[in-house]
């Protein structure tokens, strides 16, 4: 099943799409989704709604450096183990939204990813076999990065990462018996129409299953949190001479199966 978040900001409704263009209003309450997907009711078009961010995640756990391409290309080693940091929540917006440049920003660049999204509580889980039920499902994720502030501010990849609107999530949210194979998922990334980013999760040095285990181990995964699990080369820090964002610039991500976002840039000022 694939569920959307339908209108404004902060007033947005659950719903769960019939197709590519009608979806079903959810039956309200905090119940399991496909429960309440049973008893949705109606019929909205989407192109009258605002789609916004399928989910409200508690925390977003982002994967560095999980593709070897992706490593290279920033003259860096694959890891031997999963590289974590951390995006807030409230820098998650919906899929079609503006991304703000923020204030000093000078070098802000673009990361397509894979969201693994969590179905239960997961707390030092035994092997990456059993980490498989844990999954809801998932999303597509763009992780916008301030290299500026990410590289040459001290060195904190969280201070690059968590600026406001940097998480663009969606447009749905797959549940996992949609996904054939979560490492067969092509993704890909353009600006203004020019292709940056084209790979498969096939590339992933660290598996979904592998990296909700390995989590699993330092912190508590609980339903609805989202693992970011890292973006293949392509990215603008990689050109040769290096691509950065500016406003006006529209960034389209996509992913087989989990949809497409197209994210405008604009100034903090506007």
């Amino acid at each position: 099943m694939r569920f959307v978040r339908l209108g404004e900001p902060g007033r947005e409704r659950d719903a769960v799409l019939i197709d590519d263009q009608y979806a079903a209003w959810l039956s309200p309450g905090d119940g399991d989704l496909r429960s309440r997907a049973a008893a949705a009711s109606g019929r909205v078009a989407l192109a009258d709604h605002r789609i916004g961010a399928p989910l409200r995640p508690g925390k977003i756990v982002c994967v560095g450096l999980n593709y070897a391409d992706h490593a290279a290309e920033g003259g860096q080693q694959a890891p031997e183990e999963p590289i974590l940091f951390m995006k807030a929540p409230d820098t998650v917006v919906g899929p079609y939204d503006d991304v703000v440049i923020p204030m000093g920003g000078e070098k802000t660049d673009w990361e397509v990813e894979l969201g693994i999204v969590i179905g239960s509580q997961a707390t030092n889980v035994s092997s990456a076999a059993a980490a498989a039920a844990h999954i809801a499902g998932y999303v597509l994720c763009n992780d916008v990065s301030e290299r500026h502030f990410q590289a040459e501010r001290g060195g904190q990849w969280d201070k690059g990462k968590n600026c406001a609107t940097f998480c663009p999530l969606g447009p749905w949210f797959v549940t996992a018996d949609e996904i054939a194979d979560p490492q067969d998922i092509a993704l890909g990334l353009e600006v203004n129409a020019k292709p940056y980013q084209k790979s498969t999760t096939a590339q992933m040095i660290f598996s979904a299953t592998y990296l909700v285990w390995y989590v699993s181990r330092f912190m508590t995964l609980y339903p609805g949190d989202v693992i970011s699990s890292g973006t293949p080369a392509g990215v603008g820090a990689g050109q040769s001479p290096p691509v950065f964002l500016r406003p006006g610039d529209v960034m389209r991500a996509w992913a087989s199966g989990l949809g497409e976002q197209r994210s405008r840039l604009v100034s903090v000022s506007s």
